[in-house]
């Protein structure tokens, strides 16, 4: 088992024998295989719903950006129902279906292998560090790049370099320019920038493909968009680039939520070749937290607030997450499993928590104890010394 690091008392599990481990991962799978058993027209016409909302939605609001948007209320209007059609996008229906959630349906424009969502991520390059190495190497330091996306310092096993006292304005920046950061993460920039173990030409290489996506979304959002408004395209331009931000920030928010709270536990690459599928799926429980809420805000965060179940089930259509997870908390409760879950706003400002600390040397209270030791002596020795004349 991956030697765990944790962040605070609640996250330590109550120690499992080889045995009870093997059992919990059976009893999870048979959660797994019972919801997955029962697909059908139900979870055909979610998704139908989900991506109809998608389409009418960006109709109704690049219409009233278009049209009106000179108009306060109409740019506001149109730029918030912009930005929650291109959250619903990404996450509820390009999230899902890359993972290859609706494959079952075999409609070609629902398969995992075809969907190229509204973002600048290539499908390859985030299906090759979401898909396999996140899902994969969950929390695992050194090995899942999710962990702090090689800008922020976001677990006390990663090297602590300067750069991090910067670590809160930079996870902010991280947050505002997400969609930019996902669609260039493949490459390894930090590798050129932090370590020099990589050149800036072989980035431009490697980038190919990554421009020429992000070409066709620059060209979308801010030419083509823009220029058939005609005398509206300052609207439309300007909505278009909050509708972005807003998904960017948003969705930030969730990936932070589901990976960064104080109980989201972070492993060493230990065992790793190792590891059973039972001990896979507990160390994707203890490594994740959920937030509840409404109905609409699972929806919006693509049913990620269930971050445990998709941990554990990352091919199961996202709408049976509220399904899966009572079974899944119960079953944790059996075997002393901490179950990560509180409010969104509760897991939001413990991520915060989390980063600032980080953001210093792991050893910082004792060498700050000591530089306290010893300016106090430094300044005593003053003291005496003047005292003396």
């Amino acid at each position: 088992m991956n030697k765990p690091i944790n962040f605070s008392e609640k996250s330590k599990s109550q120690y499992l024998s080889t045995a009870q481990v093997e059992a919990f991962g059976a009893k999870v799978e048979a959660i797994r295989r019972e919801i997955m058993d029962s697909l059908g027209e139900h979870d055909a016409k979610y998704i139908y719903k989900i991506r109809n909302f998608v389409r009418y939605s960006e109709i109704a609001s690049r219409g009233m950006l278009m049209f009106a948007g000179w108009l306060p209320p109409v740019w506001l209007l149109g730029t918030g129902l912009l930005g929650v059609s291109k959250i619903v996008e990404n996450m509820e229906l390009g999230h899902n279906v890359m993972h290859g959630q609706f494959d079952w349906l075999n409609d070609p424009s629902l398969n995992g292998a075809n969907y190229d969502w509204d973002t600048m991520a290539t499908g390859p390059d985030w299906k090759y560090t979401h898909n396999y190495i996140h899902h994969t190497y969950t929390n695992i330091v050194g090995m899942d790049h999710d962990v702090g996306y090689g800008l922020i310092r976001v677990s006390e096993s990663q090297k602590w370099e300067p750069r991090f006292l910067l670590n809160i304005p930079l996870a902010a920046q991280l947050m505002l320019f997400f969609e930019w950061y996902v669609g260039v993460q493949n490459l390894h920039i930090e590798d050129v920038i932090a370590y020099k173990t990589k050149t800036w030409a072989q980035v431009w290489e490697e980038a190919a493909p990554v421009r020429k996506k992000m070409k066709r979304q620059i060209m979308k959002d801010y030419v083509f968009f823009p220029l058939i408004a005609g005398p509206n395209a300052i609207p439309v331009f300007s909505g278009n680039a909050v509708a972005n931000v807003i998904r960017s920030l948003w969705a930030s928010a969730v990936i932070f939520n589901g990976h960064f709270t104080e109980d989201a536990e972070n492993f060493e690459m230990d065992n790793t070749d190792n590891e059973t599928r039972a001990e896979w799926y507990l160390r994707q429980i203890r490594g994740s937290s959920n937030f509840s809420g409404t109905a609409w805000l699972h929806i919006l965060s693509g049913n990620l607030s269930h971050q445990i179940e998709h941990h554990l089930f990352p091919d199961m259509p996202a709408n049976r997450y509220a399904e899966a997870a009572p079974k899944i908390k119960a079953l944790c409760a059996e075997y002393g499993i901490h179950y990560n879950e509180a409010s969104f706003m509760t897991q939001f400002s413990s991520v915060w928590v989390r980063i600032a600390k980080c953001s210093l040397p792991n050893d910082w209270k004792s060498e700050a104890k000591h530089y306290a030791e010893h300016a106090k002596q430094r300044a005593f020795g003053l003291l005496s010394s003047k005292l003396k004349f």
